[in-house]
């Protein structure tokens, strides 16, 4: 049955392909890992393999892989990534020494791609769980590690209707999860090498913020004003906050939307009063007097956050919330939409009370508002976020200690 799924999906994406540049993209490159395997796999050389899904995914994996390196150096990393959003952002990583897409999880691309690569562990982050990988990786007696997985009730595991499928998780050699509910689920399948580490994401934040670099462009467009930082907006959060910081002008505006697209930058132009400066076409001096800063770029939000005093998370009114961490650990109130209960990090930051939902623009402006009337509200829940984020590090190295090389 999962073999003709995922014939069924292949034959899908080769028709996607055709119509959607994201799917040729992955399309392709799948198709070519198996030219830059060959072409760059040392056969003297010592693999280990992390796979990511995606961009989130491989931020929650670059702790392990740069430490492993600093710390066995006398091994060699290949990253894998399914998605196009993952490999075009990361595909000159220097952390890795090969990187590609990971072919589509037939049994015959499975084998070829083990074949030619021979890893000595593997990594899967977060969310991966391919049969035909897992499985000739545990017939090889090859180490399998789940890395910041998260597991609910309501994933097809723990279905009637998903028990064989949920054979794959007894492939892992070891689960390190985010929290107690996911260990207690895997128990009920009859998996116990679990160990609660929790999300490799804080030791990711808290290692950014310490290696951030200075902006020129950001500090002069700053000043000397409060400023509101908006990261990873979609139209329904931007007609939120715009609205609000279009009849202000004691606050400056920072924008980096999620899709960076010339419609959507175009509609948030529109939306704007005030002059607005885009980062790519910014100078110290272009911004000095602007009111609005759009970051029509990637790479620079998790510090751009830095030079926040309020910030927002995009994606609570549509997708489910991005990546709240490079806030919070700021020491910035975090601000989000109701679409959070997926989102661990989201909840504890809410019960930290150093984040606060808004359902709409009544709730956001009266939260603001709160925030410009009392500095110190403002600043206790900036400290409650970072302090929240620094309680939660250390994953990093519960895992690598437990991982044997």
């Amino acid at each position: 049955m999962y073999e003709i799924v995922i014939s069924l999906y292949t034959l899908g994406v080769a028709v996607m392909s055709l119509f959607n540049d994201k799917v040729k993209k992955m399309w392709r490159g799948e198709r070519e890992a198996f030219r830059v395997l060959r072409n760059s796999v040392d056969p003297g050389s010592r693999y280990v393999w992390f796979h990511a899904a995606s961009l989130g995914e491989f931020e929650q994996g670059r702790p392990i892989m740069e430490r492993l390196r600093r710390e066995h150096p006398e091994l060699k990393i290949l990253l894998t990534f399914f998605s196009p959003s993952g490999y075009e952002v990361r595909k000159n990583y220097e952390g890795a020494d090969i990187i590609c897409y990971l072919p589509l999880d037939t049994y015959f691309n499975a084998r070829r791609f083990l074949n030619l690569v021979h890893p000595e562990v593997a990594f899967f982050i977060k969310y991966e769980f391919w049969w035909n990988y897992l499985h000739i990786l545990k017939r090889r007696n090859v180490p399998v590690y789940s890395v910041s997985s998260i597991f609910r009730p309501n994933q097809v595991f723990f279905r009637w209707y998903g028990r064989t499928y949920s054979n794959v998780l007894k492939c892992f050699t070891r689960f390190f999860v985010q929290n107690e509910v996911s260990r207690q689920l895997l128990a009920k399948l009859g998996i116990t090498e679990v160990e609660i580490t929790g999300d490799t994401r804080f030791d990711r934040v808290l290692q950014i913020k310490s290696q951030a670099k200075s902006l020129p462009i950001v500090e002069a467009f700053r000043q000397d004003y409060k400023v509101f930082v908006a990261g990873s907006s979609w139209p329904p959060d931007e007609d939120i906050f715009i609205k609000y910081f279009n009849v202000r002008d004691d606050w400056k505006l920072i924008i980096a939307p999620h899709v960076i697209g010339e419609d959507h930058l175009q509609q948030i132009l529109s939306k704007l009063k005030g002059k607005a400066v885009r980062y790519t076409e910014a100078t110290p001096e272009s911004v000095a007097d602007a009111k609005i800063l759009i970051i029509d770029c990637f790479g620079l939000l998790s510090s751009i956050y830095g030079y926040g005093h309020v910030s927002y998370v995009g994606g609570g009114f549509g997708v489910g919330i991005h990546n709240v961490l490079e806030a919070a650990v700021w020491n910035i109130p975090v601000i989000f939409g109701p679409n959070n209960e997926r989102f661990q990090e989201a909840q504890d930051l809410l019960a930290s009370g150093g984040g606060r939902q808004i359902d709409g623009y009544q709730q956001f402006e009266s939260l603001i508002n709160s925030y410009i009337a009392d500095d110190s509200l403002r600043k206790a829940d900036g400290d409650k976020a970072a302090q929240y984020v620094s309680s939660k590090a250390g994953a990093t190295g519960k895992i690598l200690s437990a991982v044997k090389f």
